[in-house]
């Protein structure tokens, strides 16, 4: 999968648990997973890749071989990890893939090109289905941003990732891979909860409602919309509206105050 500011998903690794509020949810997968960057070429883009997996709950980035060897305190870096300053403090730098690796039980290659031979390509979400409910040790592998990852590193792995894409136009920045691979792999270890962002409104109820009908039947009289004489089905039908609307008390308020408003301007 290659990338603008690109870097195809090369080898995926398992990530540790610390993270604050984001502990790994899968006991059977000690870890969680390793993020695992392979001759990464941009400073932003290991910033963003650190803040992607915070996002998710992960915490284990191992960089192999970056251009830049103090690339983990640039400014760049630290500007776009945008608060994951912890996921770079933990991070380390090794020299070879097989260091990157140790302890890894089960490596997963990222990478769009068909190579001759090699591990069995897979979608991620295909593939976590089965790997979230093993044992093994997981890590995700990135290549370079301008050539993705080599053979012999794709060989190195147990799996191949290939993140579905449009068919004309499969590029996508490193940061984005390593997102996409995130969450992909939280959701098959349980996923987290949406939390509620607002309050549930109370809903008003029927006593409510039947103050706002009368009201309203008032002022639909002064203003000469309803015949008292011939009412006809118009309050049953506002009622009806009404009980759809599921009308909360503060919008029975509002209905109200648009009562007293019309009735005070009638005189």
């Amino acid at each position: 999968m290659r990338t603008t500011m690109l870097e195809p998903p090369s080898l995926p690794a398992t990530p540790e648990p610390g993270v604050p509020g984001a502990p790994d949810s899968n006991p059977a997968c000690p870890g969680g997973a390793r993020f695992v960057l392979v001759g990464t070429s941009h400073a932003g883009n290991v910033g963003a890749a650190a803040r992607a997996m915070k996002v998710m709950g992960f915490a284990d980035l191992v960089l192999v071989r970056p251009r830049f060897a103090d690339v983990l305190s640039q400014e760049e870096t630290l500007a776009l990890a945008s608060g994951a300053a912890d996921v770079l403090a933990a991070a380390r730098v090794v020299d070879t893939l097989a260091q990157a690796l140790d302890g890894i039980t089960w490596a997963c290659a990222t990478a769009m090109t068909p190579r001759d031979f090699g591990p069995a390509t897979f979608a991620p979400r295909e593939h976590f289905a089965t790997l979230a409910a093993s044992p093994h040790r997981v890590a995700f592998v990135f290549g370079p941003e301008r050539t993705g990852m080599s053979n012999d590193d794709v060989y190195r792995c147990h799996a191949c990732l290939s993140i579905p894409a449009h068919p004309d136009y499969g590029s996508l920045n490193l940061a984005q891979a390593v997102q996409l691979i995130a969450y992909d792999w939280r959701q098959a270890l349980g996923g987290y909860d949406v939390l509620p962002r607002t309050t549930t409104p109370a809903l008003a109820d029927g006593t409510a409602i039947d103050g706002v009908l009368q009201h309203w039947q008032q002022v639909l009289q002064d203003i000469d919309f309803l015949d008292p004489a011939s009412p006809k089905k118009l309050m049953p039908r506002l009622h009806q509206l009404l009980n759809r609307a599921q009308l909360t008390a503060e919008e029975v308020h509002i209905l109200r105050g648009i009562a007293r408003a019309v009735a005070k301007r009638l005189g």
